[in-house]
């Protein structure tokens, strides 16, 4: 026989227990309770004190990402600045050169479309929305519109002169880059000095080319200073000039074309290793060499070059 029994002291004798509904069920909500509770603390104590191979695995990936996020901070703070150093020399070649603004790179990122959210705007906004963007797209698809035709007119102009744009060393690299116009460590002096041109760097007896078609100006030898130079002028204000030569092949008067041999590397003057010094000017004006080297090496060559004309703190002359 199964069941509960009790002894009854009146009767003398054991009687069996009648166990209620309501009794059987509290039983079983106290015992789901206690097994879920236990559950839980075992649970908890397993999660406290032991680890999974893949919660190991995340772990180890979270401690790199927390070392590593400095590191990509600072970076992208360093290709910020880059990108805007390129958009404000983007805007000084085009002024220098078509005497107008740059053109926007995307004309489209700047109007914030935001099309990831815009099923969040109300439907009776976006008519609206809609109108607003069209507006600011047509306002830049005219403004670039304004300044190609201003370009044009002035490429087309009877008085446009190509500005010195040609590379004066053949199968140049970004690698070759030296100090750019601005305040530099002098290397014999050891003291802040105006640097007015790029150094070139490139072994001796290499040629070296006009950057464009023009006249010569002016050679000089001599052993001190800039050492050996040839000053071209290529019209409409523009001049280059050509320093620490080690032999020079043109004379005062004569035409040269882009391209064509002027002399070749050397280390005359005061020249701390043998360099070209370029320098390029428009209406006495010194303007950075760099900025007119574009047209003669790709996107990301160019903007190596830049970042170490401008990084390298110690010219060489």
């Amino acid at each position: 026989m199964g069941g509960e029994y009790t002894y009854d002291k009146d009767k003398v004798r054991f009687r069996k227990v009648k166990t209620s509904v309501w009794k059987w069920l509290r039983r079983g909500s106290l015992f789901i309770v206690a097994t879920m509770s236990m559950a839980v603390l075992y649970y908890v104590v397993f999660a406290l004190f032991f680890s999974t191979e893949t919660e190991r695995r995340l772990k180890q990936e979270n401690d790199m990402y927390e070392s590593e996020m400095p590191e990509l901070e600072r970076k992208e703070r360093l290709v910020s600045d880059v990108i805007e150093n390129l958009q404000q020399r983007d805007n000084r070649i085009y002024e220098e050169i078509f005497h107008t603004s740059a053109p926007d790179m995307d004309p489209l990122a700047s109007l914030d479309l935001q099309l990831a959210g815009i099923d969040s705007i109300p439907d009776g906004n976006i008519v609206k929305y809609a109108e607003r963007k069209l507006e600011r797209m047509e306002g830049s698809a005219a403004r670039i519109e304004d300044n190609f035709r201003r370009i044009m007119e002035a490429v087309q102009g009877e008085d446009f002169v190509m500005p010195p744009m040609t590379n004066p060393l053949k199968d140049y690299t970004f690698a070759q880059t030296g100090a750019s116009v601005g305040d530099k460590i002098n290397p014999f002096y050891k003291v802040s000095m105006r640097h007015d041109g790029i150094d070139m760097i490139a072994p001796s007896g290499e040629p070296v080319h006009a950057a464009a078609d023009g006249t010569v100006k002016d050679v000089i030898r001599s052993r001190k200073g800039l050492g050996n130079v040839v000053v071209i002028d290529h019209g409409n204000g523009y001049v280059t000039r050509y320093a620490h030569l080690a032999d020079i092949e043109v004379s005062k008067g004569r035409s040269v074309k882009r391209g064509g041999r002027i002399g070749y590397v050397g280390v005359s003057g005061n020249s701390f290793a043998p360099h070209l010094h370029y320098e390029v000017l428009k209406d006495t004006l010194v303007l950075d060499p760099v900025n007119h080297f574009f047209a003669s090496v790709t996107p990301e060559e160019y903007m190596n070059m830049m970042i170490l004309s401008v990084s390298t703190g110690q010219s060489m002359d």
